[in-house]
């Protein structure tokens, strides 16, 4: 087993974009786990859009990381050494971690995965993982969708996005996504059958979503913010859901956003637009992954990974999120188990 330890800090607080420097290595020797915790080997780190929220000073949901300390993340992780009863070596475990090859971990911060799921390990990170109940428990808690409703999600083409399009087909709606790029139209209405697909980068948003609406929306499931959100809440419908999922083309912005302008639209709608994070609904997780398990050993969900090679390359993979060339759930793989 190794002696040392890797892991990436923080080294500064981004300005806009996240660069290298924003980022440090370290050594360490590699620690002992003490009574009551557990020594893991971490497989899988998860990207995601939310980590660079955490590298702002401004505490949000969570704390932020402090500067110097140690990047946060999702990891698939196989314990290699356990002070605690219910845990021995070998067992995969799944939670919030660190971006470490190694990290030292009390009892619930990491759960055991579920067993009955043939399904690869990466699985538990993407389409079973943060991603795949983001989309369940946001479109179908928050959003409510009904049979013949039509839902609208952008980012359509990215791991939460392409969830969300198809377990809204599964609840009988018209689905229309919004995405970046020929390519990712075609896959998301051709592989995951959208009924339309929108290029927000080659098309006037605001007559394109109409022409892909012809009744309107019902349920807005925003990853993006911005004039996505405020094209959309001009065609939305009586009594229509806005889902709050998160703010992608902002997270890199000096400024506070500008709006949306249209707000008012909630009113003369009698609209809802609420916001919701993945941690409040922890209780429930082993019920989305059994539905969602389900589903995809069913074949009616299909789902993307984009999986990166080392530790070391954790930064720079990170920015991928953010000029969109990633290409399904995006994840680091730390060590084989």
């Amino acid at each position: 087993m190794a002696t040392t330890n890797r892991e990436v800090l923080l080294a500064r607080r981004p300005e806009g974009e996240i660069t290298d420097d924003c980022f440090a290595m370290r050594e360490t020797p590699l620690a002992e786990p003490g009574e009551g915790e557990i020594l893991v080997k971490n497989l899988y780190l998860s990207l995601d859009p939310a980590m660079r929220g955490w590298m702002r000073e401004t505490k949000s949901y969570v704390e932020p990381i402090p500067v110097g300390g140690i990047m946060r993340g999702a990891t698939i992780s196989e314990v290699v050494e356990s002070r605690v009863a219910d845990f021995s070596p070998g067992d995969k475990l799944i939670g919030m971690n660190v971006w470490a090859e190694y990290s030292v971990v009390r009892p619930g911060g990491l759960r055991k995965l579920p067993d009955g799921l043939p399904l690869p390990l990466t699985a538990f990170l993407s389409v079973l993982g943060g991603t795949g109940l983001t989309a369940y428990f946001g479109l179908l808690d928050v959003g409510r969708p009904v049979a013949g409703e039509t839902v609208v999600v952008s980012t359509a083409a990215g791991a939460v996005g392409s969830a969300v399009g198809q377990i809204a087909k599964l609840k009988g709606c018209r689905v229309v996504g919004i995405t970046g790029s020929d390519d990712k139209c075609r896959y998301i209405e051709d592989e995951l059958g959208f009924d339309k697909a929108v290029n927000y980068k080659t098309e006037k948003l605001v007559p394109a979503l109409a022409s892909a609406c012809p009744n309107g929306i019902d349920v807005y499931f925003d990853n993006v913010g911005g004039d996505q959100l405020e094209a959309a809440l001009t065609l939305i419908n009586l009594k229509a859901r806005v889902v709050l999922c998160g703010a992608i083309s902002q997270y890199n912005s000096k400024e506070p956003p500008a709006g949306p302008r249209n707000i008012l639209a909630l009113l003369f709608k009698r609209a809802r637009m609420e916001g919701f994070i993945l941690f409040d609904y922890a209780p429930r997780f082993v019920e989305g992954v059994m539905e969602l398990g389900k589903w995809v050993l069913e074949g009616k969900i299909k789902y993307r990974e984009d999986i990166v090679d080392g530790l070391e390359n954790a930064p720079r993979a990170l920015r991928k999120l953010f000029d969109g060339t990633n290409r399904g759930k995006l994840m680091i793989r730390i060590a084989q188990s």
